[in-house]
């Protein structure tokens, strides 16, 4: 698979694992991985870049004694969450075109 493309939708995915409620790393990777297979070191590399392009906020709370960030989605992530809904309609029509059986074969 493209990497663009791959790296697209594992952004999407994790905004996607945390639209509902705030959420933290290993919370995140549980709820992506009936879906995709995520590790801890491209988890967090994907919420950096999140948080640098505002789609999330970052805050750091206690937890069993010790510091846990907790993620929570942004307009900005929810609008990328939403553009990726219309364009992945366009994906599939070419899908669709590309995978088609007939005439040209």
């Amino acid at each position: 698979m493209d990497i663009q493309l791959k790296r697209g939708l594992l952004d999407v995915c994790v905004l996607a694992a945390i639209k509902g409620e705030e959420s933290y790393g290993y919370k995140i990777i549980k709820d992506v991985k009936p879906y995709i297979e995520l590790s801890e070191s491209t988890l967090y590399t994907i919420l950096k870049r999140l948080e640098s392009a505002k789609m999330l906020t970052v805050r750091t709370a206690e937890h069993d004694g010790r510091l846990r960030k907790y993620y929570r989605i942004t307009i900005l992530g929810r609008k990328k969450i939403e553009d990726f809904k219309k364009e992945w309609k366009e994906v599939m029509q070419i899908y669709s075109f590309v995978n088609r059986e007939g005439k040209n074969e």
